[in-house]
């Protein structure tokens, strides 16, 4: 990758698409006055949300911390773009706590500089774009669905974006080509960390920048269920979380954007993990489907819950399931649990939509939302309850720890496909996210993609008033969890650091020398 030329595992970039990916690196370096000699000092504070739960430490951008220790640490890097990537990275820190690791957290957007410069410019432009794919199906259909697939089947603008664009659709190497350039510019950053220091990047540019650092021990913890090229570094180790996922990542399918045959990802670069779920969510899985089953058959109201994603998209969808759940509350068949993550805007939205409804509760503190959740582990409960929170961590934890007491989860298919909870899949954000519906759909734990409001309701009321989704849900759960489908966390941090997670035929888990 050195001068202006650009390579993936021996695909050479054309010369024209790598010295637009240069200027795409210069204007970030002109936008925000790049210095390539800044230095960093690193230290860590303990983390004042998940710290209690897991041991959380954060890397910050000074020297009054504690010292970063490169034997017993894991970095979880991650970039708060919607709720994904962080819950990724929560996967890491719970699975390298559970392996006897200290969790530590780098968020790019939380280090003062041209990190959290360059994310704040993407973060805030993705957002308007996912909110407005929702609002203009117009706008989804002719140019998101494009843009976050490569896929040139459908009727979108490609031939303008492969025209014009720095690297768009992101599904081709010149969109990696792209991004490796703006993160190059996150190298300094990287290079203020031991080299060896174990390292789990829940987004490409967090691996990026840390390959781009110097350092030698990185695992990319890969999102979604549909590869694109922008997601591997050269570098790095993959932990894929499909074996779909991982052929097309092998073989580099349709990374090209002429449709040309590419030289194929090394076997030692690559590796299918499984999903990357939290330890705590994996190893509840028997008791948790078997609480399910118990109070479907006891003819308890059945708990859904409702999750709005940090891009905070779907009002309208969230508004029609809300409506139709009203009257199923009332008569005790339903409980709705509704997590708006740190959206306060969403709840004066949502106060007003649901009107006069007496039976609200609302839960704004992570004590409450703990208490509340353990609580009815094994008790009753009954009524609509919103859950809001002043933070990212907590806001995404707290659909982790209310998932353990719901039945099921209403949900677009976004990261939360991959978790061992029965789900009913709403209609996507980005076409990206189509085949992490269809990969939980295939292993037995949720419903295909309810591309319309009445699919919706249909799975809704199925799975309220029959019994045999949810069984057979939950039965797919367990039996996924046996085999490993549930292990991807701790099979990253076994390829950062070399420490192994197996499990017995029980399907216990546990370290081994």
């Amino acid at each position: 990758m050195a001068g202006d030329g650009f390579s993936l595992y021996g695909n050479v970039l054309d010369a024209a698409q790598a010295q637009r990916a240069r200027k795409w690196q210069r204007m970030f370096v002109d936008k925000f006055h790049y210095d390539p000699d800044e230095a960093y000092t690193l230290s860590l504070v303990d983390n004042p949300y998940l710290g209690p739960i897991f041991g959380l430490k954060d890397v910050v951008r000074d020297g009054e911390g504690e010292p970063i220790d490169p034997t017993n640490g894991v970095v979880c890097a991650t970039v708060r773009m919607g709720f994904g990537h962080y819950r990724i990275a929560m996967a890491g820190a719970s699975a390298a706590r559970a392996m006897g690791f200290t969790p530590y957290w780098l968020d790019l957007l939380a280090i003062p500089g041209i990190t959290s410069d360059v994310i704040n410019w993407w973060n805030t432009n993705y957002s308007k774009f996912s909110r407005l794919s929702q609002r203009s199906p117009l706008f989804n259909t002719y140019v998101w669905e494009s843009i976050t697939t490569g896929d040139k089947t459908l009727p979108g603008l490609n031939w303008l974006l492969n025209r014009y664009a720095a690297g768009w659709p992101w599904r081709f190497i010149k969109a990696n080509a792209r991004d490796y350039r703006m993160s190059e510019l996150f190298a300094n950053l990287h290079r203020a960390l031991p080299q060896e220091q174990p390292l789990l990047a829940s987004h490409m540019w967090n691996c990026m920048g840390a390959v781009a650092g110097g350092m030698t021990h990185v695992v990319d913890m890969m999102f979604d269920n549909w590869p694109m090229a922008f997601q591997l570094i050269e570098g790095a180790k993959h932990g894929v979380q499909s074996p779909s996922g991982y052929y097309g990542f092998r073989v580099m399918r349709g990374f090209d954007d002429k449709g040309r045959m590419l030289n194929p990802t090394p076997p030692d670069a690559l590796h299918y993990v499984g999903h990357h779920v939290d330890h705590e969510l994996v190893e509840g899985v028997e008791d948790d489907c078997a609480a399910r089953i118990r109070r479907m058959r006891g003819g308890e109201p059945r708990r859904f819950l409702l999750t709005m994603g940090g891009a905070g998209a779907q009002r309208e969808l969230f508004k029609a399931i809300v409506d139709h759940c009203k009257p199923m509350v009332d008569r005790g068949e339903v409980m709705l649990f509704v997590n708006l993550g740190d959206h306060a805007d969403n709840w004066e939205w949502l106060r007003a939509e649901l009107g006069g409804a007496s039976d609200v509760h609302t839960h704004f503190t992570w004590e409450d939302t703990r208490a509340f959740a353990d609580e009815i582990r094994d008790g009753a409960a009954h009524g609509t309850h919103v859950f809001l929170h002043d933070n990212i961590f907590h806001a995404v934890y707290a659909t982790n720890y209310l998932m353990r007491v719901s039945d099921v989860m209403i949900t677009k298919p976004s990261e939360l496909a991959f978790y061992p909870v029965p789900k009913i899949f709403n209609e996507r954000v980005g076409g990206h996210e189509a085949w992490g519906a269809i990969r939980s759909a295939e292993i037995g734990d949720g419903t295909v993609e309810t591309r319309t409001v009445p699919e919706t309701l249909q799975a809704i009321d199925l799975l309220t008033r029959e019994h045999d989704l949810l069984e057979m849900y939950c039965d797919s759960i367990v039996k996924n969890k046996r085999i490993g489908i549930y292990d991807g966390a701790y099979k990253c941090v076994e390829l950062a650091t070399g420490r192994r997670w197996v499990r017995d035929e029980a399907g216990v888990g546990s370290v081994v020398a």
